[in-house]
Formats: structure tokens, sequence, C-alpha cells
């Protein structure tokens, strides 16, 4: 295969040696002599050498094919193998980027080093034929600029994998940050994570700037190798042309310069330093993984240690959709009890929200308290603005006017986070253990007895015994959605801020579990609850209900509502709710 490569690699460089010697030729003894018809005869030789490289060039791409196709193969075959044996998570990207990846690296990588070769040999052949001076003034120039940038290329390789690596530890980060958005603003990591994000920014800009430093000593490489030998043979012409060197023959040094040399040192350098140093940092990779390849990095699970504990919030809600209500509630909600020797738990003063300057106010005046220890359901149709209200009451979102306060604080605030937990709809469990997912809000280590009286209350304790105990460790993909909140809602009671806020936090569990959970909620010592109710159910529980209706917002009790509030009546319609799931 390499000898084929060789023979077909030899005929496309004879088109070299016919550039410059029949250029030369057709001066020297055809057009200079007065002699055309020798002259046209050497440029058709020429011409006709192009048109037998050019046939060579197509076989060299097929040699080239078969010779690099069995090295990807090879590399299929170890990625898929380690992938089966080690269950490696890399194996996808391996085949699907970095495998293709050193497949084209090495084409290119054969392809202009042979070119260069190849067409060196024909070039220098060609001089030495037409007058061996040329080679004093051509040949050192071009050895140097080689030499000059083979020096580069174990330095330029370092640069090269510094620089990847750095770019690969910018998209985790970055991914994380973008996957893990509403846990890093609930839990006000705001400034932690902007801090690593612009470390690796920082350090990938490093990497940028001393891998762009090289390009310098290549640049010089081309310089030398390949135009320097154009200037010599301008300045050292009356030279050549006293020992003998015909004018002919310095035309066609200068073809073989320009045309030949040149744009082979230039491929080469440009070919080689970039293809050349990827092809080692993926061959190195495909090889041995490291351990932060092998991180996956599409499911970023951010630990405990990454969360500061003093905001207890789990996730930020998916957006509502609430910024296009047809209309608003400047309806005031009054106070459902007064507040005796402490602040309420919760309380909105005049508060007004709106998604844009010309958006229709998602919430416009409204007031509500809801007292220590009270538990409060809204419901609404969908889109109406309840998890807008819950964003709001957490901090999320900041009100156009008005005033928020929890247990007296104001919102947002530290001490107001630091009081209130949310848990949001699409439920959060990163990797480890169970017991630190549940522990995840509390400063301190949870004890187990604490633990499993917790699952049991809230309604875990049977996935708890199914997974093997608080100290098993939890696959999150694993886990069903309901799963999931059960977890979430487990987490949330086990923490230490008194006013929790639940964002159909329990939609996909059944009715009874959802009853369980609630219940176990309003019944916490020295808490409140808030629910975003996902069944209508869960405001026969609560102590008071508001209804979310634009301009017919409406507060009171379940039985008051059914007699008093239109929209609240279709929301319940003709169903009622069993006793044994109040």
């Amino acid at each position: 295969m390499l000898v084929r490569l060789g023979c077909w690699s030899a005929l496309e460089a004879g088109q070299t040696f016919l550039l410059g010697y029949g250029l030369a030729r057709a001066l020297d003894a055809g057009f200079l002599a007065g002699d055309a018809r020798t002259g046209l005869l050497w440029l058709a030789a020429a011409g006709l050498g192009v048109a037998v490289g050019a046939y060579g060039t197509g076989r060299v791409y097929r040699a080239v094919a078969d010779l690099v196709e069995p090295v990807r193969d090879r590399l299929v075959e170890t990625v898929v193998a380690r992938g089966v044996r080690e269950a490696d998570d890399s194996a996808v990207s391996g085949l699907t980027q970095q495998v293709e990846i050193a497949r084209d690296a090495l084409a290119g990588l054969v392809m202009v080093s042979r070119s260069f070769v190849f067409t060196a040999v024909g070039a220098l052949v060609g001089l030495f034929s037409l007058a061996p001076p040329l080679l004093l003034v051509v040949g050192p120039p071009l050895l140097a600029g080689v030499a000059l940038f083979a020096a580069t290329l174990r330095p330029l390789a370092r640069r090269q994998e510094a620089f990847l690596v750095a770019d690969e530890a910018l998209a985790r980060e970055w991914g994380a940050v973008g996957q893990g958005l509403r846990d890093i603003t609930a839990t006000g990591a705001e400034e932690r994570a902007a801090r690593d994000l612009g470390t690796r920014v920082d350090g990938e800009l490093a990497a940028a700037r001393a891998l762009a430093r090289w390009t310098v000593p290549r640049t010089a490489a081309l310089a030398i190798g390949g135009q320097l030998p154009v200037v010599l043979l301008l300045v050292a012409a009356p030279w050549l042309l006293a020992r003998g060197v015909t004018p002919g023959a310095l035309v066609g040094a200068l073809a073989y310069v320009t045309q030949s040399l040149l744009p082979a040192l230039q491929n080469l350098i440009h070919g080689l330093g970039a293809g050349g140093s990827r092809l080692t940092v993926v061959l190195r990779r495909l090889r041995a993984r490291t351990p932060a390849d092998t991180e996956p990095t599409a499911t970023p699970t951010p630990t405990p240690a990454s969360i500061p504990t003093t905001a207890t919030s789990e996730a930020l809600p998916q957006h509502d959709a609430d910024a296009d209500v047809d209309a608003a509630s400047r309806t005031p909600v009054p106070a459902a009890r007064t507040p005796r020797k402490t602040p309420p738990a919760l309380s909105l003063s005049d508060v007004s929200f709106a998604y844009g300057p010309a958006s229709t106010p998602v919430l416009d005046g409204l007031d509500l308290t809801v007292p220590d220890g009270g538990h409060l359901v809204v419901v609404g149709a969908s889109g109406i603005g309840k998890s807008t209200l819950t964003a709001l009451v957490a901090g999320l979102l900041r009100p156009g006017r008005g005033a928020i306060r929890v247990c007296g604080h104001p919102v947002p605030g530290a001490d107001a986070a630091a009081l209130r937990v949310l848990i949001p709809q699409e439920a959060y469990v990163h990797s480890g253990t169970l017991a630190e997912n549940l522990g995840r809000l509390r400063p301190d280590p949870v004890p187990e007895r604490e633990l499993c009286a917790a699952a049991e209350t809230v309604g875990l304790g049977p996935l708890l015994a199914d997974l093997g105990g608080p100290r098993a460790r939890v696959d999150p993909a694993a886990l069903s959605a309901g799963q999931r909140q059960l977890i979430a809602l487990t987490r949330a009671y086990l923490s230490p801020a008194p006013l929790a806020l639940l964002d159909e936090a329990t939609c996909h569990l059944d009715p009874e579990a959802e009853a369980r959970a609630e219940r176990a909620f309003a019944a916490r010592p020295g808490g409140t609850l808030v629910v975003v109710a996902h069944r209508i159910s869960s405001a026969c529980r609560a102590d008071r209900v508001l209804v979310m209706d634009g301009p017919r917002t409406a507060y009171g009790t379940h039985e008051e509502l059914l007699r008093t509030s239109e929209p609240y009546q279709e929301l319940v319609g003709g169903w009622t709710v069993p006793a044994e799931r109040r």
C-alpha cells in the first residue's frame, strides 16, 4: 500500500520537475535562441506533465483512503469495545466526533507530508539539472525553514492540547450553568457560578493566547523556507549568471520556488501544524480517557457542596406563560387572620407585575396575608399567573410595584430567601446518596433517624426501603417523575425554612400520595404552606383559597368560594372530594 502510494506520488511529482525544467529549456533552447518551435514543444511537454500529474493525484487519493480507512476501523473497534466492556459514557462521542477527527486529520497529514516530500525532491532534482549552483541559493534557506518548523511541532502540540482541554472545560462549565440555571438562581449562587465560569473563560483565553504566540515561528519558517529563496535568487542573479547559469535556468528556478516549493511548504506548515497536533491529541484521548473526558456533560449534577445552604430553594419554577393574560386583578384580598406578636409568614402589599413594559400585568395591586402556620392554596386556569406568584414570593422575580415580605423580611433578600423553600413541578435530584439529596438544604448532616421519620411522614418510606436506605446511591435517570417529586418534597420538609411553596410539586403523584404530602407540610411544626394546586382537592384541605382569574380574583374558604365565586365554581364543576381524600 505504501509502495503504491509512493509510485503514484512520484508520478504526481513529475509535473513539478517538468514545470521548471520545461520552462527553462523553452527559454534557453527555444525563444531566446530564436527557435519558437522548440520553445513551444518544451511548453507542451510541461503542460503534458501537468496532465499526467493530475492523473497521479487522483490515484493518490485512492491510495490514501486505502491507508487511512483501516486505521479508522481499528479506532472504531477500540471505542466500541471499551464502550461495551466499561460502559464508557464517552463512547458515542468517540464514534461520532473523535474517530472522524482522527481519520480526517490522518488523511490530511499523509497528503500534505507526502506532497511536500515529493514536490521538494522534484524541485531540487530540477534545480540540480538546470544548474548545481542554484541549490546553493535555494537549498539552505529551505532546510532552515523546515528545521525551524519541525522545532515548533512538539510545543505547538502541547499548546493545542491545552487549548482543547480549556475549551472542553469551558463547555462543561457552561453546560452545567445553562441546565442548572433555575437551581443557581433559586439558591442565590449567581455570583459563584459567574466566578467559576469566568475562571474557565480566562483559562481558555490564556490557552488561546499561548497557542497564538506560536504562529510567529510558523510564519517565520514559511518566510525563511519559501519566500527568502526568491529574494536570494534575485539578489544572487549576477553571481549566478557569471558562473554559467543561463537566464532560462534562473527563470526555471524562480518557477520551482514560487509555484512548487512555496505552496508545498505552506500546506505542510498549516496542515501539519494544525492537523498533526489535533491528531496527536485525539489519538491520546481515544487511547486512554481521563476522568474529565469520561464525565457526562449532558446532564450536570451539582453536588451539595456547590450550592449555598443559606438559600433554601429547590429551583426556579418553569415559566408559566403568564405574560399575556387578558386582564389583571385589582381586587384586594382581605387578610386571613390578624397577626399577634409575630409577623405573618407571607404578606403582599399592592403588588403588581408584568413581563414587559407593554405587557398586560399578571398581578395588579394584589394584597395578601398568610399568617404564621397558615395553609393557602392558589388555583386558576393554566397560564393565569400562579407560578409567577410563587416566583415573586421566592424572590426569583421582582415586582414592578408593591412590597413582599416573608416573616417580616423584604423580598428579594438573603434573610427572606433563607426562610422559604420552593419546590417546582420538575423536581431536581442529583447523583449521590439518598441522604445527600434529602439533606441538601440543611447546613449539617441530618441524623438518619430524622431522615427516615421525615420520609415516612411525607410518603417516601416505601421508596426509601426499595432503594436500600438513606445511604443508597441514587440514579436520577432511573427514577420516575413521581419518585423524584417525593424526594424533593422530603428534602423541603427537612429544610429549616418555615415557608414552603409547592408549585404543582405533587402533579406526578396519585391523589392519595398528594394528600399525604400536603397534610405533612400543613402539620409541620412552625411551618406555613402555600400550594399552587394541581388538583382541586388541594383546596378542600386548605385554610384559605386564592382564585386567580384576572379581574375576578377571589379569596376565601372552599365553601365560601363555592357560594360566591363563579370562576371557582367553574373550576370545581360538579366534582366533590371524598372525605378520605381530604
